[in-house]
């Protein structure tokens, strides 16, 4: 069992609204693990303006795929009333609660602030600010901004140029989440703006 008290939180989710008049819910996923909202069990509860979630039990959850949400029912909510008083709050897991991922596969925050690099080079590109779900994920990076004529590095975050890279193996086959680096090798044209 994970301790809650010492662990980060990864949302899986936000409650949008109620569903029905028997305390179902309406839940935004955040999440590529459905597990997490159809595998009855313990899951946490933060409502806005609180630091520290709640545990609570999910008891059901199906997904309506034509909306992309799913609908939950949670062990003490009775009826609509009850349900609305949720609206808004995020639903949580800790960090340590991290399905493993099969080779290749990797979680978005870890992703997140990791430098790219030219795979061919070693010349320093830019930093992962966001990774994009599309057909295939694509990163966006923040450019590394050039010296000016004052030698001095304008990285102002107004005037950050970024690029998205498509997250294939071809263009990004180099993956070091210890060392904080992904390597590319880009297609002509990929990284101009």
């Amino acid at each position: 069992m994970t301790n809650p008290k010492t662990d980060k939180w990864l949302e899986i989710g936000k409650i949008l609204a109620p569903q029905g008049l028997r305390g179902e819910m309406r839940v935004s996923p955040d999440t590529d693990f459905p597990e997490r909202f159809e595998v009855p069990g313990t899951r946490w509860l933060l409502h806005s303006g609180e630091k520290q979630p709640k545990a609570v039990e999910l008891l059901s959850g199906r997904y309506i795929e034509s909306k992309n949400l799913y609908i939950i029912k949670i062990a003490g909510v009775e009826n609509r009333n009850q349900a609305e008083e949720l609206r808004g709050c995020k639903l949580l897991v800790p960090e340590s609660d991290r399905p493993k991922l099969e080779e290749g596969e990797y979680y978005v925050l870890d992703l997140i602030g990791v430098q790219v690099f030219m795979q061919e080079t070693g010349k320093f590109i830019g930093t992962v600010v966001d990774v994009i779900s599309a057909g295939n994920d694509l990163l966006e990076v923040e450019l590394q901004q050039e010296e000016g004529e004052t030698g001095k590095v304008t990285n102002h975050k107004k005037s950050a140029k970024k690029v998205l890279i498509p997250f294939v193996e071809a263009i990004a086959p180099v993956v070091d989440l210890e060392s904080g680096r992904i390597e590319i090798t880009p297609p002509p044209g990929l990284l101009e703006i």
